[in-house]
């Protein structure tokens, strides 16, 4: 697997800001195309309340999530490090439809362990964009693999998508697992079975 590229040109999470003007105005002309009457009581605020919500929606965009691991601390731990069940939401870039779920991380220190609140935050900031499960799942992956220097990142996501059970085939059960292995979780078979034990089971 390729790493994963970020944008450098992304603006900062302080300096991020969606165009809310032209938001409201492709809002209203959606509302007309439906057949809906944008003036009416219900609905005359609705497209700035769209904008507001992308914004918060999408602030991913504007953040490059490798910031949240530039703090680390020098430890000699070379066994595995988990943090299973970390809940986020996304939205479908198909559909702009969300998805919902949890991540589990698990990576294998080389000399670099970060706060686990860091790994939480990493797949915040991930999620916070228009997104693709599968991408997102190595995006992390990666990431970590990358800035930890790690001997090994695995990741899993678990996901109900809206798109799946809103509208189409509308099953409401269904849930979307994707993972991602580097290192030694890709390469040693007893580290990734140890790694999906931990993070599969009940």
């Amino acid at each position: 697997m390729s790493d994963v590229q970020f944008d450098s040109s992304a603006s900062s999470a302080s300096g991020f800001a969606v165009d809310k003007p032209r938001i409201e105005r492709a809002v209203r002309e959606i509302l007309l195309a439906i057949g809906e009457n944008p003036d009416r009581e219900g609905l005359v605020e609705t497209p700035a309340r769209v904008a507001r919500m992308y914004e918060e929606l999408f602030q991913g965009l504007g953040q490059d999530p490798a910031v949240h691991l530039k703090k680390f601390f020098t430890e000699k731990y070379e066994s595995m490090v988990v943090v299973r069940d970390i809940e986020f939401h996304s939205m479908c870039e198909h559909h702009l439809l969300p998805f919902v779920g949890k991540a589990h991380i698990g990576y294998i220190p080389q000399g670099k362990v970060v706060g686990l609140s860091k790994l939480a935050r990493v797949v915040e900031t991930v999620a916070r964009r228009p997104q693709l499960q599968e991408r997102m799942t190595e995006t992390v992956a990666h990431l970590l693999m990358n800035e930890l220097n790690a001997l090994g990142v695995g990741v899993v996501i678990e996901a109900t998508h809206s798109c799946m059970t809103l509208r189409g085939i509308k099953k409401p059960n269904s849930r979307c697992i994707t993972s991602a292995m580097t290192g030694v979780f890709m390469d040693d078979a007893s580290t990734r079975s140890e790694f999906l034990n931990l993070v599969m089971k009940n």
